[in-house]
């Protein structure tokens, strides 16, 4: 279009938006307008964002010529039921907001057929869970096939659920001759888990691709639940494995039901029960996979331990350690010696309390010893081998052939106590070449150190310009802020606090 403006003539035209197709320009770019900004972009990732947005709203899309009498009407009963008794079927759909009334009539959403019909594959072609038994512990292919039709469930998504469960049951359990000369059956995993992941897989997977369905492997030594669709964008499935509670729905609607049900809890507790499951039995941790327009969890069945660390703990098997005990025991596997945070590290503890009740009940049982006899002489020792009190090595398991040699030299629950009756402060604007050495070199002067900190970004692995130092009281840490606050390090100004304003701060 031409347009005359100031006795100028502009050229206006415009570019539909491309909702399917992407395009380049003609040096292969593909670009994508983000506010005032063009920006360019992989192809992949278009489609990537795309295909999610589909995902997102599948289960919000209205279907023509969907009624209410296509719905298993029992079904929905009872979740009438449960949210309000003598609730019509109507009233429930429009509260879960699975239904909405127009001029010509209720019109049902995707999640409601998806949740509640009789006869799901009028409606989505691939609703259901496919079971595949392989023989062995790696699926080949070709003339070396070993994989076998285990059967299929179908059905709406709360009949799947429950269906799915019974069909993989018979596949969790082992028989095996006992010593006591009768045959046991147990199962090789935790079987709430076990259905922790089946509802995950359900409620969260792509329904939008409706090519696709759920896929169960059973291999000799595992279990692999396959779901269509990458994990969300907005996830980071490093909080997850660190269970973080990261969360969110893809498929919003159907897990409002779920929960309404009593499937799921909140969102995110599922993959937190997994772990803590497979943690509490010994067992590996689950694996997490998003690849490839899918999503996998794998399951083992195979203890956490190696046969040596086993037979370790065998020694101990009349001092009924709980699981973080076993955690300190296998610090001191070998005769290896330990600090106080390789405890913290190896157990996951954040609170002094609960580390003093842990070292405190080792010590009863006679388990756990400390090398240098008290705090004080713990202390110098850590102070000649220039290392904070906390990460100094200085702990070790007793075996129980010489608990009565060792007993002697077991530190007092009061000492223990003592250990974190200190004062950190926060040293920030530190250049990224400083170490926890360096740190160690400056501060020691002032008093005796516990701990050195120097917190990382994760996703670099590179410093992030602060660290934390802990000394024995609050008159050193002082002290230390008197004496080198405003002070160069490594060609920086260092700024330093008590540690506890910049956390009150934040």
């Amino acid at each position: 279009m031409k347009i005359e403006l100031n006795g100028k003539l502009l050229l206006y035209f415009q570019t539909p938006k491309s909702s399917e197709t992407i395009h380049l320009t003609s040096d292969g770019q593909c670009l994508q307008r983000r506010d005032r900004e063009t920006v360019p972009i992989p192809p992949h990732m278009i489609i990537f964002e795309r295909k999610e947005r589909e995902s997102r709203e599948y289960d919000r899309q209205f279907v023509e010529h969907a009624n209410i009498s296509d719905l298993d009407a029992n079904l929905l009963g009872n979740i009438c039921d449960s949210i309000f008794k003598g609730l019509s079927p109507e009233k429930c759909l429009q509260h879960l907001d699975l239904a909405e009334y127009t001029p010509g009539g209720l019109k049902l959403k995707k999640g409601a057929l998806l949740l509640f019909a009789k006869d799901i594959s009028k409606w989505h072609p691939r609703c259901q869970v496919r079971f595949i038994k392989v023989a062995g512990i790696e699926l080949k292919s070709g003339d070396d096939y070993n994989a076998s039709e285990g059967g299929i469930v179908r059905g709406n998504v709360l009949s799947l659920i429950s269906e799915t469960w019974e069909k993989l049951r018979p596949f969790l359990v082992q028989t095996k001759l006992s010593s006591g000369a009768i045959f046991e059956t147990r199962f090789m995993y935790p079987e709430i888990a076990c259905q922790e992941a089946i509802i995950n897989a359900i409620a969260h997977r792509d329904y939008s691709a409706e090519g696709q369905g759920i896929e169960i492997y059973i291999f000799d030594d595992r279990l692999e639940i396959k779901s269509p669709g990458m994990l969300l964008s907005s996830i980071s499935i490093d909080d997850i494995r660190n269970e973080k509670g990261a969360h969110e729905s893809r498929n919003a609607l159907i897990a409002r039901v779920l929960r309404e049900r009593g499937f799921m809890r909140e969102l995110g507790e599922g993959m937190r029960r997994i772990y803590s499951l497979f943690r509490k039995n010994e067992l590996a941790t689950p694996e997490l996979i998003s690849k490839n327009d899918s999503f996998i969890i794998r399951l083992h069945h195979k203890s956490v331990y190696t046969t040596e660390q086993k037979l370790w703990f065998e020694q101990f098997k009349g001092d009924n350690l709980t699981l973080d005990e076993k955690s300190v025991v296998l610090l001191g596997y070998d005769g290896n010696l330990f600090s106080a945070q390789d405890i913290w590290d190896a157990v996951g503890i954040v609170d002094t309390e609960d580390y003093r009740k842990l070292v405190y009940s080792l010590q009863t049982k006679g388990i756990l010893a400390g090398k240098f006899g008290n705090l004080a002489m713990a202390r110098n020792a850590a102070k000649k081998a220039r290392v904070p009190y906390r990460k100094f090595k200085r702990f070790y398991i007793i075996r129980p052939d010489m608990r009565g040699q060792a007993r002697s030299e077991n530190i007092k629950e009061s000492d223990i106590a003592k250990e974190y009756d200190e004062e950190k402060i926060y040293v920030t604007n530190i250049p990224y070449h400083i170490s926890e050495t360096d740190l160690y070199e400056l501060f020691s002067p002032i008093g005796d150190i516990s701990d050195i900190q120097i917190p990382v970004n994760h996703e670099t692995s590179q410093p992030r310009g602060f660290a934390f130092v802990t000394f024995e009281t609050k008159a050193e840490a002082d002290k230390a802020i008197s004496t080198f606050n405003g002070a160069m390090l490594g060609g920086r100004r260092i700024a330093i606090s008590l540690a506890y304003k910049r956390l009150l701060a934040t």
